[in-house]
């Protein structure tokens, strides 16, 4: 996606899967790197399925730049998922496919049609905040003004388990 510099958006996004994980994390990279420009990856990282009994989750967060308002990109995110296989059911915590969700656009904080930016996770979520940090250790996050550096060093201080429960693939 091309556009002008002043319209573009700068993305992050969590990628999960644990069904056929490798396969789909590479598909779901391949694909966001075509639409996104100046494309980054943080490592993967392997975790247990947490709330739910199913095999491990591989993780990863991506950015880029889009020209894409916040709420087209979201729908974007749920079509690459339902081609690969995603569906989506009733029950929130299931094997998956493919998991996308918009984490941060911008610095925008949003609550609407069911997108909440930044997404609550980033706060409690090792699987997403670790590779998050490790792809933009500086970045503020615009609602508690920490880098999220410090939000994972405050993560690992309150629930020290957290800092176990991720692997690094490759």
């Amino acid at each position: 996606m091309s556009g002008e510099a002043g319209n573009r958006h700068r993305v992050y996004v969590s990628i999960g899967s644990n069904i056929n994980p490798a396969e789909n994390l590479s598909r779901a990279s391949a694909v966001l790197g075509s639409l996104l420009e100046d494309y980054e990856s943080s490592p993967v990282y392997r975790s247990p399925a947490v709330g739910l009994d199913g095999p491990d989750f591989l993780n990863s967060v991506v950015s880029g730049y889009t020209v894409s308002g916040a709420t087209d990109f979201n729908r974007c995110l749920n079509l690459i998922e339902t081609e690969h296989g995603r569906v989506r059911s009733a029950e929130r915590f299931t094997s998956r496919t493919l998991d996308l969700d918009l984490l941060l656009y911008d610095n925008v904080v949003l609550d609407q049609q069911g997108l909440v930016l930044p997404r609550p996770e980033i706060l409690d979520a090792v699987f997403v905040l670790r590779p998050l940090s490790d792809l933009a250790p500086d970045l503020v996050h615009p609602l508690t003004e920490q880098t999220y550096s410090q939000l994972l060093q405050q993560l690992y201080a309150t629930s020290p388990e957290s800092k176990h429960l991720l692997t690094p693939v490759g």
